[in-house]
């Protein structure tokens, strides 16, 4: 058979973990595949960029719409496996599963309601006529990328502190912060009241920039004390710049310190954190590329 759309393979692929066996992609794509009897040529069909297949795409999506609405989890790196709801889900919908059954669970609804508010609040896509194709290719991608953003979240609070410390210091490098001869030495440890990290922003290491990384739950916020300890920390460092990194949010307290003090702060929550992660491909790969074209004006006035 044909590689079926994305929503109608949402069923098969949660049959494919319903043993409760964590298995990773390649392992799905083969179970599914076989379940559906897809014939070779189908499942090397690709998606006009041709740099993936429809299969492999389409699977892709139901993962990860899946996670969102807590059907699955990632219990080891590059791993999937059902969880309790997911099971009941199964045993509620035995002939298919889509995003309408997916929206019975409350964080489903405020994930779509997040892209949805968003569109609507830039003015974006109201129906495919209303647009150019180049907004609603940008809209899509945004969309895509918002997403994204918040499973790099998600996957990130799933790693020790220590990640999150050495995620900072790779970020940083990916912007260019400091230049060619910046250094980014990791200096915390655990327990560690004194910086997570220090960049040298030069070879004799004269010009510093403290690095603060904590990891808070999502919804956990970041007060005005722990940012005056991190001013007491790049005082010892002997610095006056810094930047404070967390997975949580800062309390209106917090922010307003660190712009009041003779020092250059950036503080830096989860939200901005895993849209940088996305901008300067950081924890995260190209996977689709297009080019949209239109007809050349110079060309036929020649």
């Amino acid at each position: 058979m044909a590689v079926p759309d994305f929503q109608s393979l949402m069923r098969p692929v949660l049959v494919a973990l319903e043993d409760g066996q964590p298995r990773s992609k390649p392992q799905l794509l083969g179970v599914v595949a076989q379940a559906l009897e897809i014939s070779d040529e189908d499942l090397l069909q690709t998606l006009p960029s041709g740099k993936q297949t429809t299969f492999n795409n389409r699977v892709g999506w139901a993962l990860t719409h899946f996670a969102k609405a807590g059907l699955i989890e990632r219990p080891v790196r590059g791993s999937y496996q059902i969880t309790g709801r997911g099971r009941e889900v199964l045993a509620a919908n035995p002939k298919r599963v889509d995003l309408s059954v997916l929206s019975q669970f409350p964080e489903y609804v405020a994930f779509r309601a997040i892209k949805r508010n968003k569109a609507e609040s830039q003015g974006k896509i109201v129906s495919p006529d209303d647009v150019s194709p180049s907004e609603a290719v940008g809209t899509i991608v945004e969309e895509t990328y918002d997403a994204l953003a918040e499973e790099l979240l998600d996957r990130i609070l799933t790693q020790p502190p220590v990640f999150l410390e050495t995620l900072s210091l790779h970020l940083l490098r990916a912007m260019g912060y400091g230049g060619r001869e910046a250094i980014l030495e990791h200096t915390g440890k655990p327990g560690d009241g004194g910086l997570d990290g220090i960049v040298k922003q030069d070879a004799l290491g004269l010009d510093l920039v403290g690095v603060q990384a904590k990891r808070y739950d999502k919804g956990a916020t970041v007060n005005r004390p722990e940012v005056q300890g991190f001013v007491g920390a790049l005082q010892g460092a002997q610095t006056s710049r810094g930047v404070f990194v967390t997975t949580g949010r800062f309390s209106s307290g917090a922010r307003e310190f660190a712009a009041g003090v003779p020092m250059r702060l950036v503080l830096i929550d989860g939200a901005q954190l895993t849209k940088m992660m996305v901008r300067y491909n950081v924890g995260v790969s190209v996977r689709e590329s297009f080019d949209l074209k239109q007809a050349d004006e110079d060309f036929f006035e020649e």
